[in-house]
């Protein structure tokens, strides 16, 4: 399950949760002030948490709250954003636009669609499963490892808007050898366990479509407000990812492990 990985051309910002990287665009109207009044009302905070195109994150170590708005918040919402801003508070930009990468370690595939095979489990029922991002099982419900090639593996469950983006496929095969690893293109890293991420943790993400990159962990129970719905419980990072990689596993070697070789990332 061994992919040729494209070279990345443009890094983006991501929202990543249990290794499925994720993003999102849009519009928000923010309600205007009466015809009497020639200023638009600012909106609550509350009212702001809704704004599409925004990810909202906690650090909860110091309590801060980080809003991140893309490009499609005009001047107006980010003038209400930066009202919002405290010794609490940071406001901050990311460039390009925030959207659902609907493809993505090794590739999986569904009708037209592809993603990221996140990581390989083992379900309550003893048999062997995939995780993977709960917004690419629009795609279909059977998934293969090779475009139009044999289903092998099935959704169980899937989640997508709602409090997280992760999707469960069973192996239609029970007896499927599925190691707990992660193909990097230039080897395997064997994960070990599973790991409750900190703020300015060093993370990789692997994916089908830019290969394995780094970055940052920014924040912990994100928001992000789609058009297609509100996705909480995600985590915020920098790692870079393009179309092809959702899905893909989010991990960190650390001492379970040697750093993988970074060099055919670009």
């Amino acid at each position: 399950m061994r992919n040729a990985h494209r070279k990345i051309t443009r890094k983006k910002a991501i929202i990543a949760a249990a290794g499925v990287a994720l993003a999102a665009a849009a519009a928000f109207a923010i309600p205007q002030a009466s015809a009497h009044n020639s200023r638009p009302a600012v909106p609550s905070v509350d009212q702001m948490r809704g704004m599409v195109g925004t990810a909202w994150a906690t650090d909860p170590e110091t309590g801060q709250t980080l809003i991140t708005a893309d490009s499609t918040v005009n001047s107006d919402q980010w003038a209400s954003l930066l009202t919002a801003r405290s010794d609490k508070v940071q406001v901050q930009r990311a460039p390009g636009q925030f959207r659902l990468f609907a493809e993505g370690g090794d590739a999986i595939f569904a009708g037209q669609g592809r993603c990221s095979l996140g990581f390989n489990v083992t379900m309550s029922n003893g048999a062997p499963g995939i995780l993977t991002a709960g917004h690419c099982t629009a795609a279909g419900n059977q998934w293969s490892l090779t475009q139009g090639g044999r289903p092998v593996a099935t959704v169980q469950e899937s989640v997508f808007p709602g409090n997280g983006d992760f999707a469960l496929l069973s192996y239609n095969n029970a007896n499927t050898n599925a190691p707990s690893a992660v193909d990097t293109g230039n080897g395997t890293v064997q994960i070990q366990r599973a790991a409750n991420p900190r703020v300015n943790q060093n993370v990789l993400r692997m994916g089908s479509t830019t290969g394995l990159n780094d970055g940052r962990v920014t924040g912990l129970n994100a928001t992000v407000n789609y058009p297609e719905g509100r996705v909480t419980g995600l985590i915020q990072t920098t790692v870079c990812a393009e179309g092809g990689d959702s899905g893909g596993p989010l991990f960190t070697p650390g001492r379970y492990g040697p750093r993988p070789d970074l060099r055919r990332r670009r």
